[in-house]
């Protein structure tokens, strides 16, 4: 069982940067790859980035491809998104999410679920 807590979410500017960060429990977390997914009111929830267990393998949805970076400390069971250059369209529920499947892009692929942190980006 792993449980995973987000935080990091908030009000910014066009153009600004902020930094989500997952905690997640348990002695495994090393053997997930780590995900983080947002969803928009009645919309399917869309993969934005994830990171291999070892945090040697990163890879991004188009739409935020050399804007957000994914990394992970394993030593301290966290998993961070770091968004710049972030866009009014940015403006959603960000979620993180482990998977013990190879290169998981979907969110069906994904076995557990942090609560969500609101990202707020004003025009």
């Amino acid at each position: 069982q792993v449980q995973l807590v987000e935080s990091g979410g908030g009000l910014v500017q066009a153009g600004g940067s902020l930094r989500l960060s997952c905690e997640a429990s348990g002695r495994t977390f090393s053997r997930y790859t780590m995900g983080w997914f947002r969803q928009a009111p009645g919309k399917e929830r869309e993969f934005v980035a994830a990171v291999s267990g070892s945090g040697g393998y990163r890879y991004y949805a188009d739409s935020v491809k050399g804007r957000f970076t994914i990394s992970r400390d394993n030593a301290k069971n966290t998993v961070f998104l770091q968004m710049t250059s972030l866009k009014p369209e940015d403006t959603v529920v960000y979620y993180c999410a482990a998977s013990l499947g190879t290169y998981p892009r979907h969110y069906s692929d994904y076995e557990y679920w942090g609560q969500g942190t609101q990202v707020t980006v004003s025009s």
